[in-house]
């Protein structure tokens, strides 16, 4: 059972959350919707980078996994104006996508591996962990609220 959450997150009109820095007196309310589909834009743009770079791992000898530069794709892609109904439809398809990916890797490719362009190496073992820590921790992150 999860314990309502009675706190009272009205605070942050007031000042800058300590955690993250984030100051709403800052915030152009005419900006909210871009930043709604910026947010929502990324996600899905995430679960696509890794699906490439999973694919690259399981077909690939040791790939590098080409750079990507997510605050460059926003403004080239025009996250700001997408369509909400064509983002979550893309959402949707590419967690699918991804999670299928990842049902399909067979116990002996799980020692495969991937280097992303500043020279971490993965194994896909490792990149599904790194992968799913992501939503884990972000979940965990409402739960403190």
């Amino acid at each position: 059972m999860v314990t309502p959450d009675d706190k009272d997150w009205t605070w942050v009109l007031e000042r800058a959350c300590p955690e993250c820095g984030f100051d709403t007196s800052t915030v152009d309310v005419a900006r909210i919707g871009a930043m709604v589909r910026e947010y929502a834009c990324h996600v899905r743009d995430v679960l696509r980078i890794y699906l490439e770079r999973l694919d690259l791992m399981l077909t690939e000898d040791g790939p590098h996994y080409p750079n990507w530069d997510q605050d460059t794709t926003a403004v080239d892609d025009r996250y700001d104006i997408a369509d909400p109904a064509i983002v979550a439809a893309e959402l949707t398809r590419s967690a699918a996508d991804l999670a299928a990916r990842f049902d399909a890797v067979r116990p002996g490719q799980y020692g495969r591996t991937g280097f992303r362009s500043d020279g971490a190496s993965f194994t896909i073992d490792t990149f599904a962990r790194y992968f799913i820590h992501d939503p884990v921790h972000h979940l965990w992150d409402v739960r403190q609220r």
